[in-house]
């Protein structure tokens, strides 16, 4: 797999990321958090999940377009907020954010970006979403809030599940830092890359662009990823500062890492717009539930009153329409937005976009549904709902 074009599928595209990253960098997209159960469970979950078809249908026509957070995309899938996409190539979170405005649908920058908010702001026309780490210095977030409001950002959203950072084995294994660091052991896999390498050469801006002119613990050089995320990270964080953020943000706002029907109807209670049901793509604590698997209990929780996005372990346009019609809003994709940048840059992520967005079509189609809204329960059986020793469903 050495170019875009042979890329069929996602799965394609995370080996081509693969053979064009160093292997630290590669490791910190693919990684998830002590054995990786839960990282691998956020996608094999969907196979427990069974669509069930209409025919007969008039779908000449398919319309892919959803509402969520008071805005229309084209698209029922909007791109997660990752941190530090200059790792992976040096067109970093700006190929990204071009990407999705091509394909019209929502951006979501990252506290912990290479690129900063206001730039990505006046980059493009379409929807973005600012994602919102705590830190300790609490007047950085007062400031995050302004500055969103002054740049025009559609959403707000908070990430809860990363007090402390999750143990990410191969990341420790490998002596990632940021920005990079070749050291003896890792020299070969870097030198072996050598376009990656030439990149770093001539584009060594690697910073964390919205935080580091008042927290710039990376200024004196390299230091490891979950050091960082450890010491500046705030863990006294509570719903009552939540309900401060949102009352502070006055829009759209969004509580990303909620996986229980609590914390769900927490999130409504406090004002929030919308969730991201989410365990951080299998990167914080391990065995905890799969998204997927927490969509039905949620929704019964909280019913039509908060908008639910499905973020975690997508990798087919069948994983998106199954999410959909167990009751999500919309969904939310990060590793495979991810493994495109780092295989062509923004050409890499908008093959990524079309490859999803193709497969979502085609299914809908034979799903024999229309439109985003027309997919429901209907359409979705898990295999639990199998009567023992029979071939007929419940």
């Amino acid at each position: 797999m050495t170019s875009l074009k042979n890329c069929y599928n996602i799965e394609d595209l995370r080996k081509l990321a693969k053979h064009r990253l160093p292997t630290p960098l590669f490791d910190y997209i693919d990684g998830g958090a002590d054995d990786e159960l839960t990282l691998r469970r956020n996608t094999k979950v969907f196979d427990d999940y069974e669509l069930t078809p209409n025919y007969l249908k008039n779908i000449e026509s398919i319309d892919l377009k959803c509402k969520i957070l008071g805005t229309t995309l084209d698209l029922p899938f909007i791109l997660s907020p990752t941190g530090m996409s200059r790792l992976f190539h040096h067109d970093k979170e700006l190929g990204a954010c071009r990407a999705a405005n091509k394909f019209r649908t929502l951006y979501s920058l990252s506290t912990m970006a290479t690129t900063s908010l206001e730039e990505i702001a006046a980059l493009t026309s379409a929807p973005k979403m600012f994602q919102i780490y705590i830190l300790k210095d609490r007047e950085l977030t007062k400031e995050f809030v302004q500055r969103c409001k002054c740049s025009g950002y559609q959403a707000l959203c908070l990430t809860v599940d990363t007090m402390v950072a999750g143990n990410r084995e191969r990341d420790l294994i490998n002596g990632m830092t940021m920005p990079p660091k070749i050291t003896a052991k890792t020299l070969w896999s870097y030198c072996t890359h050598f376009e990656w390498l030439l990149n770093l050469i001539l584009n060594p801006d690697f910073k964390l662009a919205n935080v580091a002119h008042r927290v710039d613990a990376l200024g004196k050089g390299s230091m490891g990823l979950i050091d960082y995320v450890n010491q500046q990270f705030d863990r006294t964080v509570t719903w009552e500062d939540a309900a401060w953020l949102a009352e502070q943000w006055g829009g759209p706002f969004v509580i990303k890492g909620i996986l229980s029907p609590e914390d769900a109807k927490m999130a409504a209670q406090i004002g929030a717009s919308a969730i991201m049901i989410s365990n951080h793509g299998g990167r914080q604590l391990e065995g905890v539930s799969a998204p997927m698997d927490c969509i039905a209990p949620i929704r019964d929780a909280v019913g039509d009153r908060i908008e639910l996005i499905l973020d975690g372990g997508i990798r087919r346009g069948t994983h998106i329409i199954k999410a959909l019609a167990q009751g999500a809003d919309a969904c939310s994709i990060g590793r495979p937005y991810l493994y495109g940048l780092a295989s062509g840059g923004q050409r890499g992520v908008e093959h990524a976009l079309n490859l999803l967005k193709t497969e979502v079509e085609r299914s809908m189609a034979l799903l024999g549904v229309n439109s985003i809204g027309d997919i429901n329960e209907k359409h979705l059986l898990h295999r639990a709902q199998w009567r023992p020793n029979s071939d007929k469903f419940c």
